[in-house]
């Protein structure tokens, strides 16, 4: 690939990872408002299947074929990774904890893949990256330092024991995503991926009587299922992929300090909550430190 060429793919990742900040940054409000009027796992099971069911069948539609033996065993994996344990627990970790507690903790994913990748091959990124890594985690808990002390409350352990252990599952899962990536068509495999999930996550909310039936889902929840669906799941998966495959795995992951400032912002402007002067310094430090990642891989390839 030309060094042109090389740039304009390069390019094409950031834009796809600022649609993934933009897009799932705007779910934290989607999701909250979702579950507010139905089970957490029952919203979670219907958002994966019909945002999986898009995939499948335009895929089908295109000429791909289904996986065969082997090739369902990383599909199978990663159903249950990135969507079985990371969605489904941080959909239901939000029942027990604040949306801000939720922001810092999923705000850990860049740091275990940092972690999972030192312990895997004993080298860890350049220093100026893990620094810009750290900026942007102590960013995030400027922000939201009013639920820094929320760690400690007993009230919110389940859920933050939730949002902890799905914050690594999808570091376990971006990492596997990217080694697969190859293997079989990764846009398709996600659709797979989400119908298997979807299925899992719909049967487990109904045989823990975890459902309401599907008539008495108020027009709220089905907004926010809607939206889920459409910008969450089909466009920034999309575009996830992409950038996971044309930029460094460290740089695509700094999406997880810019999703809450979005959040916020969109808080403010659908609910009107406050814009504080934590948020301005926040952001401030979160962006030094997405900048320090960047200069960091301006003109290093994907790993």
């Amino acid at each position: 690939m030309s060094v042109k060429a090389a740039g304009t793919v390069r390019a094409k990742a950031l834009v796809a990872l600022a649609l993934v900040c933009f897009f799932w940054g705007t779910t934290w409000i989607a999701t909250k408002e979702g579950i507010q009027h139905m089970p957490a796992l029952q919203l979670a099971g219907i958002r994966q299947s019909l945002g999986g069911i898009v995939y499948v069948i335009y895929f089908l539609w295109k000429g791909n074929r289904f996986p065969k033996g082997r090739e369902w065993w990383p599909v199978i994996v990663l159903s249950l990774l990135n969507f079985v344990l990371t969605n489904g627990l941080t959909t239901l970790g939000l029942k027990f904890i604040t949306a801000g507690l939720g922001a810092i903790l999923s705000a850990i994913f860049p740091l275990w893949i940092v972690l999972i990748g030192f312990f895997r091959t004993g080298a860890l990124p350049p220093v100026k990256a893990v620094t810009g890594l750290l900026l942007g985690f102590g960013g995030i808990c400027v922000i939201f330092y009013e639920h820094l002390d929320h760690l400690l409350n007993a009230e919110f352990r389940y859920g933050i024991i939730l949002s902890v252990i799905a914050s690594w599952t999808w570091a376990l899962g971006t990492l596997y995503t990217k080694s697969q990536a190859t293997r079989f068509n990764p846009y398709f495999s996600i659709g797979l991926q989400m119908v298997i999930s979807g299925i899992i996550m719909s049967s487990i909310a109904s045989a823990t009587g975890n459902t309401v039936p599907i008539a008495d889902i108020p027009w709220q929840s089905w907004a926010a299922i809607g939206y889920l669906v459409l910008f969450g799941s089909v466009i920034s998966f999309i575009a996830y992929l992409y950038s996971l495959q044309h930029l460094p795995t460290a740089q695509a992951s700094v999406y997880a300090y810019l999703n809450p400032v979005v959040a916020v912002i969109s808080g403010f402007l659908v609910y009107g909550d406050p814009l504080t002067f934590a948020l301005a310094l926040g952001g401030i430090i979160i962006l030094y430190g997405v900048y320090l990642i960047n200069q960091v891989y301006k003109k290093v390839p994907a790993e």
